[in-house]
C-alpha cells in the first residue's frame, strides 16, 4: 500500500477514535472512512465488500446513536413530546458547546421542554436527568461500536 494512503487512512481512524468521545468529529463514520480508504488502497484484497458493508452499518449506527439516545431516554422516562423535541434540539445545539454542551444541551432541552409542557419542576428535572443518562449510554455504545469496528477490521486485515 502506498505510504500516503496508509498515513491518510490511519489519520482518519485515529481522528474517528477521538471523535467517539470528542464533539464535532463524526467518530464512527470517520473510522469507517479510514478503513474504507485502506481497503481501497489495498485493492480490496484483504477487506472485501461484505466486511465493508458490515463496518459501514456499524459506523452509521454509531452516528445514529448520537442523535437518538437522548430522545429515547427521555421518552422512556415518560416525558412529554416537548421534552423529547427539546432533547433533540439540545443535542444539536450542544454540538457547538464542546463536551459540556454535548452533555448539558440535551439535558437542558429536555428540562425546558418538559417545563413548557407541564410546569412541574420534578418532572422537568427527571426529563433532564434521563437525557443526560441517554448521553452516557450513547457514549458507551459509540465506544463499543468503535472497538468492534477496529477488531473486525484488524481480524479481516491480518488474519482473513
Amino acid at each position: 500500500m502506498d505510504p500516503l494512503f496508509a498515513f491518510l487512512s490511519l489519520t482518519a481512524i485515529v481522528l474517528g477514535l477521538l471523535g467517539v468521545v470528542l464533539p464535532l468529529l463524526p467518530g464512527t463514520p470517520l473510522i469507517f472512512a479510514g478503513m474504507w480508504l485502506a481497503a481501497w488502497a489495498d485493492g480490496y484484497t484483504r477487506i472485501g465488500v461484505g466486511t465493508l458493508l458490515g463496518l459501514g452499518a456499524l459506523g452509521f449506527l454509531g452516528w445514529l446513536v448520537d442523535y437518538v439516545a437522548a430522545i429515547v431516554a427521555v421518552r422512556r422516562a415518560g416525558a412529554s413530546q416537548q421534552a423529547m423535541g427539546g432533547a433533540g434540539l439540545g443535542s444539536v445545539a450542544g454540538l457547538f458547546g464542546g463536551l459540556p454542551g454535548l452533555i448539558l444541551g440535551p439535558m437542558l432541552g429536555a428540562l425546558l421542554g418538559e417545563w413548557v409542557a407541564r410546569k412541574d419542576p420534578a418532572r422537568a428535572a427527571r426529563a433532564g436527568v434521563a437525557a443526560g443518562f441517554g448521553f452516557v449510554l450513547a457514549l458507551i455504545a459509540k465506544i463499543v461500536l468503535g472497538l468492534l469496528m477496529m477488531t473486525w477490521f484488524g481480524v479481516a486485515w491480518f488474519i482473513g
